[in-house]
């Protein structure tokens, strides 16, 4: 089974994160394959790339299945290629919408908050316990979308937030039911077609903050530090 499913419809590219009996967790193979498609859409002719995912939920974040069998240098390069992947998408060239729905967790919640327009389904949650085992990862972009003072709190608390409060914090820039999806993609697509190519790029540019050398050096340093397998392992036994 393709972890990873592609529609286009036009200009818009649709992208199924497809792992539903795992919660869509981020495989090495599946965050290998979204990369892939998020680089080959910079130069197809994408205009707007939708996120979202199979089965009961978006995404349960990284996937931590057997991870006692890799060394920390295995699992340090599949945190960075996590990092790539929010990068490529918070500095996309196109519009990129995620729909979220179900229960998300860490690195899935990082993708929805790396995307332009971000969607939650009304009973959506979201949590992010990456500093729970010292992880730094999509902290200054979720910094950006909610604010300091509100983003300290929710990642040292490590916080379960729903729909309503993260469109209020503006981590979502809507709430939509899973139905009325296509609705939403079709008003995006819209929206994303009305600037010229190079018009929509320049904007994207021009409204993303660069911190991408700042998250990478983070994440690299807190993920590298000795002891990351005793942190998760301390973690999942919490």
């Amino acid at each position: 089974m393709d972890e990873l499913l592609k529609a286009r419809s036009g200009e818009t590219l649709t992208l199924t994160l497809n792992r539903p009996d795992k919660m869509n967790a981020l495989s090495a193979a599946l965050v290998d394959a979204l990369l892939d498609a998020v680089g080959e859409a910079a130069g197809d002719g994408t205009r707007l790339l939708v996120l979202k995912g199979a089965g009961r939920n978006f995404s349960a974040g990284f996937d931590f299945g057997g991870y006692e069998d890799q060394s920390e240098g295995d699992l340090l390069l599949r945190f960075v290629r996590i990092e790539m992947l929010l990068q490529a998408l918070a500095h996309a060239p196109f519009d990129t919408l995620a729909l979220a729905h179900g229960r998300n967790f860490g690195a899935g919640v990082d993708v929805v908050c790396a995307c332009g327009r971000r969607v939650g389904d009304p009973a959506a949650t979201f949590r992010m316990p990456g500093l729970s085992f010292g992880l730094v990862l999509g902290t200054r972009r979720y910094a950006d979308r909610v604010g300091g003072s509100k983003a300290r709190l929710v990642l040292q608390e490590g916080r379960v937030f729903d729909a309503p409060e993260a469109l209020s914090d503006g981590f979502l820039t809507a709430i939509a039911a899973t139905e009325s999806w296509s609705d939403t993609v079709a008003a995006a697509s819209e929206a994303a077609t009305r600037l010229s190519p190079w018009a929509g790029a320049a904007l994207n540019r021009a409204a993303a903050c660069d911190t991408r050398a700042d998250d990478l050096a983070d994440l690299v340093a807190s993920a590298a530090r000795p002891g990351l397998k005793d942190r998760i392992r301390a973690y999942r036994a919490a």
